[in-house]
Parts: C-alpha cells; structure tokens; sequence
C-alpha cells in the first residue's frame, strides 16, 4: 500500500506543476495579448511564463485554444454588459451605454478587439456566447430603431467597424491622452441617433473635451516611433 500512495503522491505533484504552468501561462498571455494583440509572438508568452514553448503547447495546443482560455471571462464580462443594456426600459440609453461601457473594455486590451471581430467555431462554448450576445444586441438595435430613436440604416454589422475605429484611436494616443476615445465614441453615438423633425435625438452625455495639441503631437510622434521599428517581432 505504501507503494501505492508514493505513486498518487507523485501524480499528484505532476499535476499540480502542470495546473501551476498552466495559469502562469494563461497570465504571460492576457498581458501579452493586452499590450500586442492576438496575434503576438507566442515565445514571448512562454518567456514570461518562464516555461519552454514545448510545454506552452502541451498545455494549449493551437493558438486558437490559448486565446479562448484567456478571454473566456472577458467574452463573460462582454455578455453581461449586453444583458445589462437589454434590460434598461430606454432601448436609446442602453444602446448608448453598451457601446461606452463596450468601448472601454477595448482600453489597454489590444486583444478584446480581435476576439470581438473573429470568430473560433472549434470552441462551441465560447462561440455561442459570442453569438448569443451579438443577436442580444441585435435585439437592442431594433428596439431603439422601433421607439424611433436610432437611425433606421444602422445594422449589427456596424459594432465590429466603431470596435475597430475606436482600436485604432486607443492604441494611437496610447497615454498621451488616454481619454481620447470617450470622444470618438460619443461623436459615433451622434452620428447613429435619429434625425427628427427638431434635428438629432440628444445623446446620452455631452461630448468630451478634445486632446490637447501637446497631447495629439506626443500621440503622433509615438506612432511615428512604432513605425519607423518595424512590423512585430516574428513568432
């Protein structure tokens, strides 16, 4: 018996380490993913993981399967902002609020966009939350359309391009004006409102201050900066 229980003690161990490299590797690759987007290197994953990309890719086989480990709460987090939109009685308020609160998830999360705009129909689960939240929107678009206060062109399709615009702002003013994007995306919100017989309907806030000039000349520059490094480090 004896010989027994050293073995379980053993397997146990074994799992155990396997359990701790796991979650250090699902760590190293929400910051990874956070700063350089889905598609960075994976051997920088491993790096801060402090584990050989061998065992990264025992533990997650295809890069499709890391992504959805560590998403996984975020894509729950993105579900219950929709529900929580759905549930507002002012179909207009929640579509306005929905996209903000959308918007920020995008904040020094370079990898919430690509999830948000890709799909991964080998992980059923988090596909159909996925799914699921896009036709919940669906629902909350045609509401607002119905009670006459959202711009009857305006279609789900329509998410994935202010998710993008607003990407394209967040990583461009980088902390030079981390704010910037609050502005955009109520100048978005504008542009989707109704036009009535008085003009648009009002938003739900006024709209933001702008970057300063030293903020936009520090933002250009350090875009000016990236560029001139070069595309990413390979794989």
């Amino acid at each position: 018996m004896g010989q027994g229980c050293g073995a379980t003690g053993v397997g146990s161990g074994l799992r155990a380490d396997a359990e701790r490299n796991r979650l250090r590797i699902v760590e190293a690759a929400r910051e990874v993913f956070a700063e350089e987007g889905i598609d960075a290197p994976l051997n920088e994953v491993a790096r801060r993981a402090e584990v050989g990309i061998a065992t990264l890719f025992r533990r997650f086989p295809t890069r499709d399967d890391l992504v959805t480990a560590v998403f996984a709460d975020r894509m729950s987090a993105y579900a219950a902002a929709v529900d929580r939109a759905h549930a507002e009685p002012d179909p207009w308020l929640g579509f306005c609020r929905y996209l903000e609160q959308v918007c920020a998830m995008q904040v020094g999360d370079r990898g919430f966009t690509d999830v948000m705009t890709q799909s991964f129909p080998r992980f059923r689960s988090f596909e159909a939350e996925r799914r699921r939240s896009l036709d919940r929107f669906g629902d909350l678009v045609t509401r607002a359309q119905q009670a006459g206060r959202l711009r009857a062109d305006f279609v789900v399709e329509d998410l994935p391009l202010l998710l993008m615009a607003n990407a394209g702002v967040v990583s461009g003013m980088g902390d030079a004006a981390p704010d910037a994007w609050r502005r955009l995306v109520t100048y978005l919100v504008q542009a989707f409102a109704a036009e009535t017989a008085e003009g648009p309907v009002a938003t739900a806030q006024p709209l933001p201050e702008a970057p300063t000039p030293r903020q936009v000349a520090r933002a250009l520059a350090r875009v000016q900066a990236r560029a001139a490094r070069g595309p990413g480090r390979a794989q």
